[in-house]
């Protein structure tokens, strides 16, 4: 059944995907001269960028190469610039149906022969340039800082947590990349840092060619590391690389709670795709917190921020998530605002504060048009407990 449901999720993201690229061809190839040496180099073009990605994927399972990552990072940018094609040749069809209909262009455009010279060079030089931007975004995180104070008794007052997810480890978040992200964390000198999912972006392979377990290990915090699983650590299959995770100074909270200095928990989630992966169901969070003392601060980890009611019903004092990126892409951040109570940034609910993050990496395109990446510095006050 897994199979099948896999097969059908497959077949229908390459039914999109197809549709869109040929889409783009078709339009692509109706600006070009009629000489078919330019439409024969543009087809080659086009197929070599269109399979580039999903090729790239699929030799990384089998052999991690310097091939397999060319066509990664290829196919990376150009699910980026389909994606800006694809609004713009949009938006051009759509004037046009307007024209048809209510004649304007000739008016605005008395040379409209020329316009339609000059139009696919500049759509093209467009693309090129929002991607650009976004990829130098992408690359330059920032500090991100929230105050917290949370009505609760402890033998501590306050916390600096330090925040970094949807990391995504891998061929596009590599080893450069990532010990810049070691350094700025360690430099906020944390209390404690939590990683709330996708810190491994599918599949291990190129983590392990990179020795990133090795930069994992240097990152530095009073009360140590955290993560939790998130949907690509299921992708890529969760157990491996929990274990790495888990053997590279990341204590991996999986469905379990943790008391730290006697003083807070922290709790963390499996991810919601478990269910999907495994066919087995994560522990509700009422069966999470059945032992912790809520008297004292509980702070918990769930990749996917669905039903904050729960952590409201529940007692939580602070919920950490990810996953959404805040649609990494703009505009699809609209759909995600659409999707979840809170897509991106904090809310408090009666007693129970949220912040989602929009991730500090990337998943696909090494582009972030968005919102910028950052990494979250929570400054978190408790009510000092006096002890006899």
């Amino acid at each position: 059944m897994k199979a099948l449901n896999f097969l059908i999720f497959f077949s229908a993201v390459i039914l999109v995907y197809g549709s869109v690229n040929y889409y783009l061809y078709v339009r692509g190839a109706q600006s070009l001269p009629g000489d078919s040496r330019v439409k024969t180099i543009y087809t080659i073009v086009v197929i070599f960028l269109v399979i580039s990605f999903l090729a790239g994927r699929i030799l990384e399972r089998y052999a991690v190469s310097f091939v397999s990552d060319a066509l990664i990072w290829i196919g990376s940018f150009w699910l980026a610039a389909m994606v800006y094609f694809l609004l713009i040749s949009l938006s051009i069809d759509i004037l046009r149906a307007i024209d048809h209909f209510l004649p304007f262009i000739d008016r605005i455009f008395r040379q409209p022969l020329i316009l339609k010279k000059y139009l696919f060079p500049t759509v093209i030089v467009l693309v090129i340039l929002v991607v650009i931007g976004g990829h130098w975004n992408a690359a330059h995180p920032h500090i991100k800082k929230l105050d917290i104070q949370i009505a609760k008794e402890s033998p501590i007052d306050s916390l600096r947590i330090v925040a970094a997810s949807d990391i995504h480890l891998g061929t596009i978040v590599g080893r450069d990349r990532f010990c810049k992200y070691v350094e700025m964390i360690n430099a906020l000198n944390p209390d404690i840092i939590l990683l709330p999912g996708d810190i491994v972006d599918e599949d291990l392979a190129p983590v392990i060619r990179q020795n990133l377990g090795q930069a994992l290990t240097q990152l530095q915090a009073t009360y140590g590391v955290f993560g939790i699983t998130g949907n690509h650590e299921y992708i890529g299959g969760a157990e491996r690389a929990a274990r790495y995770l888990q053997d590279h100074s990341v204590t991996m909270l999986r469905d379990a709670s943790v008391l730290i200095d006697s003083a807070f928990y922290v709790v963390g989630r499996e991810d919601l795709s478990k269910t999907r992966f495994t066919g087995q169901k994560r522990k509700t969070l009422s069966e999470l917190i059945a032992r912790v003392d809520t008297q004292l601060p509980v702070i918990l980890l769930d990749h996917q921020p669905f039903n904050l009611d729960q952590s409201v019903r529940n007692g939580i004092d602070l919920q950490l998530s990810g996953h959404t990126h805040n649609g990494q892409l703009w505009p699809f951040n609209y759909i995600t605002n659409a999707i979840y109570e809170v897509s991106f940034g904090y809310k408090q609910k009666e007693n129970s504060h949220f912040y989602v993050s929009c991730g500090v990496g990337t998943w696909g395109p090494p582009v972030r048009t968005s919102s910028r990446p950052e990494i979250v510095v929570l400054s978190v006050k408790f009510n000092k407990r006096n002890n006899p």
